[in-house]
C-alpha cells in the first residue's frame, strides 16, 4: 500500500462495505475521523472497521443521514453538523480530505458541496478502467484505482474573480482574505501565485494605509513571485498587470529612502490617496482629509526647502515682517515654547516671501475659501454637517493646480483582470 503524508481529518461516506474505507484510513493515516452513514452502517464501522487499521484516528466522530438516496436530506444533515465539529477539532481551512468511495450519489453530492469550503482534496476507489487515470491498487483480490482531485484547482478560477473585483474596488483586506483561501486549499503547485497575489493585495492595503515601508516590502516580494507565476502556467494576465505595480514599487521606493525630513513625494501620494477615497471608496469624508494634508504638505515642502522654515518649530523672524508679530502672539505653543504654523498662515508666509506657490494660493483663495469652511463643517472636520463628493472634487481640482500635477502624474492602484 502506498503511504502518504498524514493528513489532519478524512470526511469518508460509508453504506455496506469497508474495505475501499480501511484502504484509505490505512493510507492516509488521519489524525481524525468523521464517517457520513446511515444508521444501519453503525456496526460496521465499530466491528468490521477499526480492527483492520493500522492507525486509528485521534478522533472520530460520525453523521448520520436519514436517507442515503436523497439528495437535500443528505446535504441539510451534513451541512448542519460538519462545520460545528471540525470547528470542535480545530481544523485548518483547506486540511480536510473527503473519500467518496462508499458513497450513494446523493450522499456524495450533499458531502462534496457541504465539505467544499474546507476540502482541498477529494480521494475514491473505484472500479479498474483502462485509460482511465489513477493509482491501481488491490482490495479484496479485486484490481481497483484509486483516484483524486482538488475541485479548488478549478473552483480557484471563479473565486479568484471575486478577489480582483474586491481588489478593483478598494476593498483591499478582503480581497486579500479570499487570495488567502485560496492559496490554502489550491494544489502545491498554484499555491505561489495565490500567496503572491495576497501578498500584492496586502502591500496595497498597507499602502491605503499610508504604511509606505511595509507596504513597498510586500509589492518587491509580490513582483518576484508573480513573475515567477508568469513562466510557470500562471494566468496571462499577470504580465500585462506588472509594470503598473513596478512603478508603484519605484515610486514607494523613492518615498522610503528619501531621506529629507519633509519628503518630496508625500503631498503627491496624499493627492491620490484623496482620489481613491472619493472615486473608489466612496469616503468623502476621508478623501477631504487627506487632501487637506496633502495641501499642507505642498506648503510644508516649499518652506522647508526653498526657506528652511519648518513649521512644527518655526522662528518668527523667519517670516516676512508683516507676519511676525501675529506668529509670536497667535501660534506659540504655551507647553514646549515652539511656534506652529497652520494651514493658510503657511501659505501666507509663502507669498510674503514673494513664492509662486504662496502667489498661487492667494489668487485660489476666493474658490477655495467656501471649499475649506465645507471641510471644517465636516463630521471630521470640526463640525457636523457630511462632507459631499462635489466639494471634495472641486477642492481636490484646485489642489492639483496649485501642486503641478494631473492625474497622470499621480501614482495609480492597477486594476486586477485576471
Amino acid at each position: 500500500m502506498a503511504q502518504e503524508q498524514p493528513v489532519q481529518a478524512l470526511v469518508v461516506a460509508l453504506t455496506e462495505e469497508v474495505a475501499g474505507a480501511v484502504y484509505s484510513l490505512n493510507r492516509l493515516r488521519p489524525d481524525a475521523a468523521c464517517f457520513v452513514l446511515p444508521e444501519s452502517a453503525k456496526p460496521l464501522v465499530e466491528h468490521d472497521l477499526q480492527p483492520k487499521l493500522s492507525q486509528v484516528p485521534r478522533r472520530w466522530d460520525w453523521i448520520v443521514v436519514p436517507d442515503v438516496e436523497s439528495f437535500p436530506s443528505c446535504y441539510v444533515t451534513i451541512a448542519r453538523s460538519l462545520p460545528a465539529l471540525l470547528e470542535t477539532w480545530g481544523i485548518e481551512s483547506g486540511s480536510l480530505v473527503l473519500d467518496l468511495s462508499g458513497a450513494t450519489a446523493a450522499m456524495a453530492a450533499g458531502l462534496t458541496l457541504a465539505a467544499l469550503p474546507h476540502a482541498s482534496r477529494v480521494v475514491s476507489i473505484i472500479g479498474a478502467q483502462e485509460g482511465r487515470e489513477g493509482e491501481t491498487v488491490t482490495l479484496d483480490g479485486m484490481e481497483k484505482q484509486w483516484v483524486q482531485a482538488n475541485p479548488w484547482d478549478e473552483a480557484a478560477r471563479g473565486m479568484r474573480r471575486e478577489g480582483c473585483s474586491l481588489f478593483n474596488r478598494g476593498a483591499l483586506a478582503a480581497a486579500a482574505a479570499v487570495f488567502r483561501q485560496i492559496e490554502h486549499r489550491v494544489s502545491g503547485g498554484l499555491k505561489p501565485l495565490y500567496r503572491a497575489l495576497a501578498d500584492l493585495a496586502d502591500g496595497y492595503d498597507l499602502w491605503e494605509r499610508l504604511q509606505h515601508r511595509h507596504a513597498w516590502e510586500k509589492l518587491k516580494t509580490s513582483i518576484k513571485a508573480l513573475e515567477m507565476a508568469t513562466l510557470f502556467g500562471g494566468p496571462a494576465e499577470v504580465k500585462s498587470c506588472l509594470p503598473a505595480i513596478k512603478a508603484n514599487s519605484g515610486f514607494l521606493e523613492k518615498l522610503v529612502l528619501d531621506p529629507s525630513e519633509v519628503k518630496e513625494s508625500v503631498a503627491v501620494d496624499l493627492l491620490a490617496h484623496a482620489g481613491r477615497r472619493l472615486r473608489v471608496t466612496n469616503d468623502a469624508e476621508g478623501a477631504m482629509r487627506s487632501l487637506l494634508r496633502a495641501l499642507e504638505a505642498l506648503a510644508q515642502r516649499r518652506l522647508f526647502t526653498a526657506h528652511g522654515i519648518k513649521t512644527w518649530d518655526v522662528r518668527p523672524e523667519q517670516l516676512p515682517q508683516a507676519l511676525q508679530e501675529n506668529c509670536r502672539v497667535c501660534h506659540l505653543d504655551d507647553i514646549d515654547g515652539k511656534y506652529r504654523l497652520p494651514l493658510q498662515a503657511q501659505f501666507r508666509a509663502l507669498a510674503g516671501l514673494g513664492d509662486q506657490l504662496g502667489q498661487s494660493f492667494l489668487r485660489e483663495w476666493p474658490t477655495m475659501k467656501p471649499l475649506l469652511d465645507a471641510a471644517n463643517r465636516g463630521i471630521l472636520g470640526h463640525g457636523f454637517e457630511p462632507v459631499k463628493a462635489e466639494r471634495v472634487q472641486q477642492l481636490y481640482d484646485v489642489v492639483v493646480r496649485l501642486a503641478g500635477s494631473n492625474e497622470s502624474t499621480l501614482p495609480r492602484f492597477p486594476t486586477l483582470n485576471l
